[in-house]
């Protein structure tokens, strides 16, 4: 794996791999920024599918289309030299070619569009905690969590136009989903099946024989259609879905601007599993003579437990002087609460119930979207969710990082047996980016990633019949490398910590590197390392590029 010197060098040089075109197809050159912004806002306009009689174009001959005027995009960029900008702009331009190479991946190997059936589920009842959904999917999102019933009429007017194009979209996907990825067919067939019922949830919150209403049961009927002619083709789907271990590999590199390898992720996911499971057993031996932590049974405790959760959570990272607060972190935390749910648990749920602020920690998730409506950033290249998810490593990075940091800066000082929740959560994300990584390597079947994700984690909760193992086993076989950026990112930022403090010395705070954290923005975290070398480099010296 490179060191930390040769990381500075490799990310340095990304762009390049992507941004090719001939010397002779390249526009004149610039060196002005304001070019780069200019291109990333027609760039974006050019990212997304062309409408077809009001329904998104991924046909064929459109993504053809798209493919072949990609390199032109590449080679205006790579036209655009941003050596002499500020490190923070230089780090703006490398986002740009990570994205058009996001593209790139998708043209020659992931190929929604034409291999994934869910793909085309665009009616989404819940919120993502990420800026932007996880995962490939088509145009034209139709995001219920939004609304409030009854719906006003300019927003039932809204939502029927939007339902309006699941019809349209669903018969043109028979047409283009001409892919063999035997677990990729399967597993979209359940989340069709997933999305019908939602539109069956809708339907019976809707004022009856409204428009909205009469939409909703057009883009059902279709649903289900689409669900019976995904099923009538399954049997003859018999290929892969992984995308293999050579371009695992470049995705991480030229997508997510990572400096790993497929080989050097495995080797880490490894030692993230032992290292849980020794600690977690280490743990329980160490709290064995005491009792164990009482799981919520009813609303009104579910209630008081969790909002005493927020209030204690909030007041350690004020006291503590963990991370600047902002008005907006509490209402932002209380509003994912939620309601108590008795029977059955799912695997964050039996966390949760046993001690609520454990998943308060990585609750930093609902911070980092607040902070991109109320404190946007001035970049425009960073102010939006990046394409791509090329935001995971710090999201998902940071939001579990601070569950074992907050462990280790004393937040469960007063509840040992909590301190053995940090580790299950630590087995449970190392065995599932293990699945990710065999999956895509094509060793595992996405059956076989349920399994191993189950086997390895503690305490049998979560169950290979299960909705959370399935749900997230197939997220990471459409979206390489998701499974493993929980762990990777919550490893680049405690080297990026460790390495802000050797710079800083007796000047560090944690505080301070929180709040740098959070102005960087939602970028990879290599790149935000590369702005903190530049703020520490010596004003005589050459700044990284």
């Amino acid at each position: 794996m490179p060191d930390s010197n040769m990381r500075l060098l490799l990310a340095s040089l990304l762009l390049a791999v992507g941004c090719g075109g001939s010397d002779a197809a390249r526009p004149p050159q610039s060196d002005r920024y304001e070019d780069l912004t200019a291109l990333f806002t027609e760039w974006r306009a050019f990212q997304q599918p062309k409408l077809l009689a009001g329904v998104p174009d991924y046909t064929s001959a459109a993504m053809a289309a798209q493919y072949q005027a990609l390199p032109g995009y590449q080679s205006r960029l790579a036209a655009i030299d941003p050596t002499r900008w500020p490190v923070g702009q230089q780090v703006d331009h490398q986002l740009v070619g990570a994205e058009m190479n996001g593209l790139d991946f998708d043209h020659r190997i992931l190929r929604p569009w034409a291999r994934n059936p869910a793909f085309y589920a665009t009616v989404f009842p819940s919120q993502s905690d990420v800026p932007a959904r996880e995962g490939p999917h088509a145009a034209g999102a139709v995001e219920l969590w939004t609304d409030t019933f009854p719906l006003s009429p300019d927003r039932a007017e809204e939502l029927a136009r939007g339902l309006g194009t699941v019809p349209g979209l669903l018969a043109q996907a028979q047409q283009n989903l001409v892919g063999d990825a035997r677990d990729l067919w399967v597993g979209g067939i359940r989340v069709i099946k997933e999305q019908s019922a939602d539109l069956a949830t809708l339907a019976g919150r809707l004022e009856p024989n409204s428009p909205v209403a009469a939409a909703a049961q057009r883009a059902r009927a279709a649903t289900d259609s689409f669900a019976l002619w995904l099923e009538s083709k399954s049997a003859s789907k018999t290929g892969p879905s992984g995308v293999g271990i050579g371009e695992y590999t470049w995705y991480l590199q030229n997508v997510h601007l990572l400096p790993y390898t497929w080989q050097d992720q495995v080797a880490l996911m490894r030692r993230e599993l032992s290292r849980a499971h020794a600690a977690l057993r280490l743990s329980e031996h160490r709290n064995r003579r005491l009792p164990p932590l009482a799981v919520i049974g009813s609303g009104a405790e579910h209630a008081r437990r969790f909002n005493a959760a927020v209030t204690e959570y909030l007041s350690f990272l004020d006291e503590q002087e963990v991370v600047p607060i902002r008005d907006y972190m509490d209402a932002a935390l209380r509003a994912r609460i939620g309601q108590f749910t008795p029977g059955p648990r799912e695997f964050f749920t039996e966390v949760d119930y046993r001690d609520p602020v454990v998943m308060r920690t990585h609750g930093y998730h609902w911070f980092d979207l607040a902070r991109m409506v109320k404190e946007p950033h001035p970049s425009p290249i960073r102010r939006g969710p990046l394409l791509y998810n090329i935001f995971d490593g710090r999201a998902e990075g940071l939001a579990t990082g601070m569950e074992e940091m907050m462990m280790v800066a004393g937040l469960f000082d007063a509840r040992p047996r909590a301190r053995e929740l940090i580790y299950v959560l630590l087995a449970q994300r190392a065995a599932r980016a293990l699945g990710d990584l065999f999956m895509h390597a094509n060793e595992f079947s996405l059956d076989q990633a349920v399994a191993f994700a189950s086997d390895w984690t503690p305490r049998g909760w979560l169950p290979r019949d299960g909705t959370t193992a399935w749900w997230e086993q197939f997220l990471y076989l459409q979206q390489p490398s998701y499974g493993t950026s929980y762990l990777i990112g919550k490893i680049e930022i405690e080297q990026l910590l460790a390495e802000r403090a050797r710079q800083q010395g007796e000047a560090f705070t944690l505080k301070q590197f929180m709040d740098d954290l959070n102005t960087a923005g939602m970028i990879p975290v290599p790149l935000i390392r590369l702005e903190f070398a530049a703020s520490a480099a010596p004003a005589d010296q050459p700044r990284p590029r």
